[in-house]
């Protein structure tokens, strides 16, 4: 039996850190009305789908019964973006990291292709961007962790050591705090026990990420045997974590965005039609930023439409604007495509000339659909 519900709330991802905030009585929005406590975890798990807990309840019987409330990833449902709504608890049409690469434009020369993921220009492989462009000007909204320092309660990351310093992480969260480094699920545990097993005269806030499953996922796809016996070992993680934590603190678990199997590929590097009067192709396999030549972006609106009818949904930048598909507001229009393409189904917008390593995964993630955005969120 699985206590996930059929459709998520009308909360999103960037609801969770003011209602911690509140809760620990930094802050006074709480959309999620999260009780009043004294200590928090916060444990995110990339990847972890709601509908994929579903579907395979019976490897993650913890899980299945603890996630009695659902949420939204937000869009497009990408790592860099989802940390960063999350961190600073506002959609990215409000922070600007507007996807797994979009354009972005300095003094210094013509706009680039920009990756907030590993902060590199070009591509994901390409030369460092930090000298360039530093991470508190590509995203300047303060963060939540930065108010919850400033009100004196005690934050501490417990992730990955290569994460410490990334250009990602000085954008998004910002704050300073005790860092302990973890890699495996077992390190995790002990590095969030080890913040807030003891006493304490001040409020303390622990953030923990873990990235494996959403690399199984990629390399093997969602629900192959590899990625179903990496569910069980998050699964028996959250059980064990649940069970020790002390009386008083609260556990939140959530995730930045489900995945989909790969099923129909479109490759974009070898159909003419979709490379015609584009100057830059950016984004993910299942949402693409397209930046088309000067004078040309209904031709490239056009083109895409016709190309990509029954494959995807393609809209113009001020349509996207005007639906709100990135959130409110227009502070950062000039980062989106001027056409994006958002794929269905199973397909994917694969480049595997520009981008051999992503056109290679099979499981991809960015769009709307409820497998991509559908998340857990479990608070105990």
């Amino acid at each position: 039996m699985t206590g996930i519900p059929s459709s998520p709330s009308d909360h999103a991802l960037a609801d969770v850190m003011p209602s911690v905030a509140a809760a620990l009585g930094a802050g006074t929005r709480n959309p999620l009305a999260l009780e009043p406590c004294r200590d928090a975890v916060l444990v995110l798990v990339d990847g972890l789908g709601a509908e994929l807990i579903r579907e395979h309840a019976d490897d993650a019987p913890t899980l299945a019964a603890l996630s009695t409330r659902m949420i939204s990833a937000g869009f497009p449902a990408t790592t860099a973006t989802s940390l960063t709504s999350l961190a600073v608890g506002a959609p990215c049409s409000r922070h600007g990291i507007v996807g797994y690469s979009f354009r972005i434009s300095d003094a210094e020369g013509p706009a680039t292709s920009f990756n907030p993921l590993r902060w590199t220009l070009g591509s994901a492989g390409g030369p460092s961007a930090l000298d360039r462009f530093p991470p508190r000007e590509v995203q300047q909204h303060p963060s939540l962790l930065e108010l919850l320092a400033a009100q004196g309660v005690e934050v501490t990351y417990v992730m990955r050591e290569d994460f410490r310093d990334s250009g990602l992480t000085r954008a998004a969260f910002r704050a300073d705090g005790a860092y302990l480094p973890a890699s495996s699920l077992d390190e995790v545990r002990r590095g969030v026990l080890d913040s807030v097993g003891g006493p304490s005269r001040t409020r303390r806030f622990v953030y923990a990420y873990f990235g494996d499953l959403d690399l199984v996922g990629h390399i093997h796809g969602p629900g192959s045997p590899e990625w179903v016996r990496s569910l069980r070992e998050v699964d028996a993680f959250v059980a064990d974590l649940a069970a020790d934590l002390p009386h008083g603190c609260t556990l939140l678990l959530t995730a930045d965005h489900g995945m989909v199997t790969a099923e129909t590929v479109v490759d974009i590097d070898f159909s003419p039609a979709l490379l015609a009067d584009v100057d830059t192709v950016a984004g993910e396999a299942r949402v693409r930023h397209v930046y088309a030549r000067d004078g040309s972006a209904n031709d490239v609106l056009a083109a895409w439409t016709s190309e990509l009818r029954g494959h995807a949904l393609v809209i113009s930048r001020e349509q996207a604007l005007d639906e709100l598909l990135f959130g409110r507001g227009r502070d950062h229009a000039a980062r989106l495509g001027d056409v994006i393409a958002v794929a269905t189904g199973g397909v994917v917008l694969a480049r595997t000339r520009n981008e051999q390593l992503e056109s290679s995964l099979l499981g991809h993630h960015g769009a709307n659909t409820p497998a991509e955005q559908h998340i857990p969120l479990i608070v105990r």
